[in-house]
């Protein structure tokens, strides 16, 4: 099967783990040749040239185009690998998000795999579409296949500043293996917070999952803080299986991230979550 199928039959799955509940505003994929609500000068296809330069529609209801503009890697010039020379894909994820005070427009591109890194290549990029459009700012923030924007996509963490909240995955028969970089706009550009790891596996004699939850919480900083609660849950099966099933068991590790205005950054103010991401290991 086709790569490109594969990674749409996998949103497809996803979509509850990825989109919000009714009533907020949630991640929508408008068809690239449709025109910017309230503009009839310009389509999501010219945002999406933008990074890719020589995109054009294959009259098959996706798009194709060769190698995107040079951006560096979220988490740093050693993470990531190469983009794909050609990519295809059927649209683009938007999210309407507030940056410094102004509305800004983010759109995500998975661009399928790298050539040279088990990660693939997503386009995380930043549009100012006010008046006349311009790219602000652009990133690959594949951390592993296939990358999404993840519920709830954006959490506030001020009156003018959205953090926005992706996630890269890939699964095998029984497990599911889940990176969620939490990434903020400072002057137009972003910057990653920090990644978290979680890990689901599917045995005879149980599942085991574990959810994460966004909270903010306002603390008179520029940027506020929030918690991120990760829920670590154990639930045994009723098959006939050669392992007893564990007990039930759920457990709650969460962490708080606070604004240091000295180091200009956000600090968590405990290593849980990094103390849950190595037991995961020892699961693989």
């Amino acid at each position: 099967m086709p790569t490109n199928l594969v990674r749409v039959i996998l949103a497809l799955m996803l979509l509850p783990l990825l989109w919000t509940a009714a009533g907020a505003q949630t991640v929508s994929f408008p068809e690239l040749s449709s025109t910017l609500p309230g503009r009839t000068d310009v389509t999501y296809l010219d945002l999406a040239k933008m990074v890719i330069p020589d995109l054009a529609s294959d009259g098959q209801g996706f798009y194709k185009g060769g190698l995107p503009i040079e951006m560096r890697h979220i988490a740093g010039p050693d993470s990531g690998g190469s983009p794909p020379e050609t990519s295809s894909f059927p649209n683009a994820a938007l999210l309407p998000i507030k940056a410094g005070g102004k509305d800004r427009l983010a759109m995500l591109f998975d661009l399928g795999d790298s050539p040279d890194s088990a990660e693939g290549y997503a386009i995380l990029a930043l549009y100012d579409v006010t008046a006349k459009p311009k790219l602000l700012d652009a990133a690959n923030v594949a951390v592993d296949r296939s990358t999404y924007f993840r519920e709830p996509n954006k959490l506030s963490i001020g009156a003018g500043d959205d953090m926005l909240i992706t996630m890269s995955t890939h699964f095998n028969s029984s497990q599911g293996y889940v990176i969620t970089p939490l990434i903020m706009v400072r002057d137009d550009r972003f910057e990653l917070i920090d990644m978290i790891y979680t890990f689901d596996e599917r045995l005879c004699a149980y599942s085991r999952k574990q959810d994460v939850a966004f909270q903010s919480i306002a603390d008179g900083q520029p940027y506020a803080a929030f918690k991120v609660t990760v829920t670590d849950s154990t639930v045994p099966s009723d098959e006939s299986c050669d392992d007893a099933p564990p007990e039930a068991l759920s457990r709650d590790i969460s962490v708080t991230y606070h604004w240091d205005k000295k180091t200009s950054r956000y600090v968590a103010d405990s290593d849980a979550l990094a103390k849950l991401s190595a037991e995961n290991e020892k699961r693989f």
